[in-house]
């Protein structure tokens, strides 16, 4: 049985051409993605991802990314910025969004602002064309894993 919680705001996240899988601040493209998500109405507080077959997925029912470079820099930082969000875009919230329970929002080197799951930041993969793919577990030497509940 599919354990469902709450799906809220994933605001406008952009992919662009790059291919490059560095981890260092660079410029952001501005194109729309599938990851393109504005906020949701709801009267309660609510999560911005569910979980689904045991991962956490994003409002778009694409699957969710933890990164192990991030665990090394601290709770609530991410470290993949520049090349390499454009290829593992964050799960962005709005400016209005609010920490509750395990879902935290950290702020990002170029001001945006990030969904984190206890802590640990949360990306899409820009190669998962469809719901249910993961092809980004254990992508980059093991480094990067599907995000569980």
């Amino acid at each position: 049985m599919r354990a469902f919680l709450c799906i809220a705001a994933a605001s406008a996240v952009v992919l662009g051409a790059c291919s490059s899988m560095g981890g260092s601040s660079g410029g952001s493209s501005s194109s729309s993605s599938p990851y393109s998500y504005g906020p949701m109405t709801s009267s309660a507080p609510a999560a911005p991802a569910m979980a689904a077959d045991g991962a956490l997925v994003g409002a778009n029912k694409m699957t969710l990314y933890v990164f192990d470079r991030d665990s090394a820099a601290g709770a609530g930082k991410s470290v993949c910025n520049g090349a390499c969000a454009t290829n593992w875009p964050p799960l962005t919230a709005t400016d209005g969004a609010k920490a509750s329970g395990d879902w935290s929002v950290i702020t990002r080197d170029d001001g945006a602002r990030q969904w984190a799951f206890k802590g640990r930041p949360l990306y899409y993969f820009a190669k998962d064309t469809k719901p249910g793919d993961r092809t980004g577990d254990n992508f980059l030497n093991g480094a990067w894993h599907v995000a569980t509940p």
